[in-house]
């Protein structure tokens, strides 16, 4: 498998172009076209790429093919939404994305990059959370078995469609 590496400002229209095709070629089924160009417009651009690699509270790392092609990448950092009653916010921090291209699943790009976000948490924090879609049984399999559980729910606005994404937790 090719490297982890961290992103650089020079990856960030990358980052945003392979966001938006991840997401849409897992999601875009389930929503109405004006919700989904609502959300992907200030969603992941690259102008807001690059402030997050910028930020020193976060860091994205991916993994590029021989060709030079995103074949993953995840982004992590401080805690961006409510968390359910009772989770403490104290020592948490978050997975805020972690996306694979279709062609590489099930090659070990997604458990690599999982394993550096456990990892880069671990020298962060005391909790990792994260937020996955309530109907994506594939992706809560996966963070299953790096030992997440369910914790509560969260609101996920893509437009004017609210889905109801899970909050699963990791202590660390």
């Amino acid at each position: 498998m090719p490297p982890i590496t961290l992103a650089t400002l020079d990856d960030a229209d990358d980052i945003s172009r392979f966001a938006e095709a991840s997401f849409t070629h897992t999601f875009a089924h389930l929503y109405d076209p004006a919700d989904l160009a609502a959300f992907l417009a200030g969603w992941n651009p690259p102008e807001r790429v690059r402030a997050q690699i910028a930020d020193s509270a976060m860091d994205i790392a991916l993994v590029r093919g021989e060709d030079g092609a995103i074949q993953g990448y995840i982004k992590m950092g401080p805690i961006d939404f409510d968390l359910p009653e009772g989770q403490p916010h104290e020592g948490a921090t978050e997975l805020h994305q972690l996306y694979v291209a279709p062609e590489a699943k099930g090659t070990g790009v997604a458990a690599a990059l999982m394993q550096w976000g456990i990892d880069w948490a671990r020298a962060r924090a005391s909790i990792l959370y994260l937020s996955v879609f309530s109907d994506n049984p594939r992706a809560q399999a996966f963070y299953r078995r790096f030992g997440f559980t369910d914790v509560g729910r969260n609101a996920f606005r893509v437009g004017n469609h609210i889905d109801e994404d899970r909050i699963w937790r990791l202590d660390l």
